[in-house]
């Protein structure tokens, strides 16, 4: 039977829709929610959230849900509690961190919201889920904790300052901040703006880099640790730490370097020591850092180069070692600027950016033996926002961290 140009190319049409509807209904399992937050929002003074689905058998991202407002200008962190109910934004331009609670079907229903005195800079939650932490300010930096329950914000407690010892008078900027998952230590990342200031030129002799730590008693009170806070090269960008809880890491963005420190006292003091191996380099001015699940690989993000670092971590020393991947290059290329990046939380195999000038997500497959990368299909993904700032992951209905092996 012969069909005209016309039956053939509706044929077509029907037989791709087909296709693509059974490809949508059979053949796609979400395993995560990814959320974007974006700075700029053509409808909108406020920032915004994107919502992506990711497929289980390629890492592809697709929307399945309406962004929503991110409940304040400039967003710029993000964080979740571990039972992965309750996502916290931090809008630096309103000095505001919103709540929201996650649905089934990953959406987001605001909540409630917490309001700072100075601008909020960076966001985390501890691992039994009473605490947020928030590191604050552009002139002067504050530690402050907000007591959890059931996911609602309580009220602040009393602002810490970040003062290096001997330079009481000196600007320091925070970056970023990490809770330790055994809840019992908080880090917090920063510089002395007075100490190193290229636009202005340093007047303080002061070590331009920080790392501060505070141990977490019972009823929540933090407590700086022995000799706290530690040298952190020239300009620290951010902080992680590994699932043990024995090492710390952190990248200086000016040095171009991967920092490493051992945790001491675990549980009561929690110092630091710096790592004997390091520092470790990295590509040119990384801005952010993440270990996968399972504690064995790291990635760094490198703003101006649009690359990742890839590490192979050695479990019994916390050495990072350089993973060379199947063309030979220790980097993974992004889109334009990445500025934050995460592991998928539900089964460690996927790795994705937000590019701050591309206005877009890469997205990478994680070799789980390796700890290699090569990108998803149909990257990169475009954001409806604009200037992606964070982003953040959790695991969609029966998928948890547990599986990760």
């Amino acid at each position: 039977m012969k069909f005209s140009k016309l039956s053939q190319l509706f044929l077509v049409s029907v037989l791709g829709l087909s296709v693509a509807a059974l490809f949508s209904a059979c053949d796609i399992v979400t395993v995560d929610y990814v959320y974007v937050a974006s700075a700029v929002v053509a409808s909108s003074s406020n920032g915004q959230i994107d919502i992506y689905a990711v497929d289980s058998g390629s890492g592809a991202l697709r929307t399945d849900v309406d962004p929503v407002s991110s409940g304040g200008v400039d967003p710029v962190s993000m964080a979740v509690t571990t039972d992965y109910k309750n996502l916290y934004v931090a809008n630096k331009g309103s000095n505001s961190i919103v709540h929201f609670v996650i649905g089934l079907d990953g959406g987001l229903t605001k909540a409630d919201s917490a309001t700072l005195a100075t601008a909020p800079v960076a966001i985390a939650v501890n691992a039994a889920g009473t605490y947020l932490y928030a590191v604050s300010g552009s002139a002067s930096a504050s530690l402050t904790a907000f007591p959890l329950t059931s996911g609602t914000i309580g009220s602040a407690g009393t602002p810490i300052p970040l003062t290096v010892p001997g330079y009481p008078t000196d600007t320091i900027i925070p970056t970023a901040v990490n809770v330790l998952s055994d809840n019992y230590a908080v880090y917090v990342t920063a510089y002395d703006q007075t100490a190193y200031n290229p636009a202005g030129g340093a007047t303080s002799t002061a070590n331009p880099g920080w790392i501060f730590g505070f141990s977490v008693g019972s009823a929540g009170a933090l407590t700086a640790s022995t000799d706290s806070p530690w040298q952190a090269g020239i300009k620290p960008s951010a902080v992680t730490s590994d699932p043990t809880d024995h090492y710390v890491y952190v990248t200086d963005y000016v040095s171009s370097q991967l920092i490493a420190y051992t945790v001491l006292d675990l549980g009561s003091d929690n110092k630091l020591r710096f790592l004997p191996s390091g520092p470790f380099s990295t590509g040119n001015e990384p801005i952010a850092i993440v270990i996968d699940p399972r504690g064995r690989f790291m990635y760094v993000a490198n703003e101006q180069d649009n690359t990742l670092s890839a590490y192979t971590i050695d479990l019994g020393t916390g050495t990072p070692s350089v993973i060379v991947n199947t063309t030979g290059s220790q980097f993974n290329s992004t889109d334009s600027q990445p500025v934050a990046l995460m592991v998928d939380p539900a089964l460690g195999r996927y790795v994705y950016t937000a590019n701050y000038l591309g206005n877009s997500i890469t997205g990478f497959i994680l070799d789980t033996t390796s700890g290699s990368l090569k990108n998803t299909q149909a990257q990169p993904y475009p954001i409806s926002g604009s200037r992606p700032t964070a982003i953040i992951g959790i695991p969609h209905g029966n998928h948890a961290t547990q599986s990760v092996d």
